[in-house]
């Protein structure tokens, strides 16, 4: 039962809830997967399991301690998680599932002790834009998110009545405003469901809620 259940997980590929490691040797490294699955749509990681679906197995009881370290000294808030042990052809891989979290941004703390958000995108980690990381806080203000609806905002939904999507870029340009007050713009309708993000390793766009891109 072991061996078939973790064979199907495996045949699967690493993708945007699931993803292998062959070890566990840094946790602030590991903390970034725990901050993108909390942050996404929660994930379940292996740990023993190569890039290439290979199992190695995992090599000490170290290895849990490590993603408990993740979890909670190197993510704020601190990411719950369940694990289980699971013995396949006499090697140990280490299952650990991570929920989607309703007390989003989980930061992980990187390399350099900065603390940073990260989403799941396909099979990577992504740094989080300003735009969301804003808007998940507003969504946690108990005074909730008030919007000024004017000639920038009305021009912000009559073009995605008309187009798929736009990029910040896109809207500063033609709403003829700053970065940082498009971006704004942008946060309020986010926190408010007006409008859904979808991030990838190339742009960030923002579209219609009908258009269920991502989030």
């Amino acid at each position: 039962m072991a061996k078939g259940y973790i064979q199907k997980l495996i045949a699967e590929g690493e993708h945007q809830q699931l993803d292998f490691k062959f070890a566990i040797s840094d946790s602030k490294k590991i903390a970034k997967t725990f901050s993108a699955f909390a942050n996404t749509d929660g994930g379940t990681l292996l740990i023993g399991v190569k890039d290439n679906g290979n199992i190695a197995g995992v090599r000490s009881e170290e290895e849990f301690f490590m993603a408990e370290a993740a979890a909670n000294m190197y993510c704020e808030p601190p990411v719950p998680f369940t694990s289980k042990e699971w013995t396949v052809d006499n090697k140990r891989v280490l299952e650990i599932l991570i929920p989607v979290s309703d007390d989003k941004p989980h930061y992980a703390k990187n390399e350099d002790d900065k603390w940073l958000a990260y989403i799941r995108v396909d099979d990577q980690n992504i740094l989080v834009n300003r735009v969301l990381l804003n808007a998940w806080k507003r969504k946690k203000r108990p005074e909730g998110t008030y919007i000024n609806y004017g000639e920038k905002e009305r021009l912000l939904l009559e073009y995605l009545e008309n187009n798929k999507a736009i990029s910040l870029s896109k809207f500063k340009k033609i709403a003829r405003i700053s970065p940082y007050k498009a971006g704004n713009i942008l946060t309020n309708f986010l926190a408010l469901d007006m409008i859904h993000i979808k991030v990838s390793e190339k742009e960030v766009v923002y579209s219609l809620p009908d258009e269920n891109l991502y989030l």
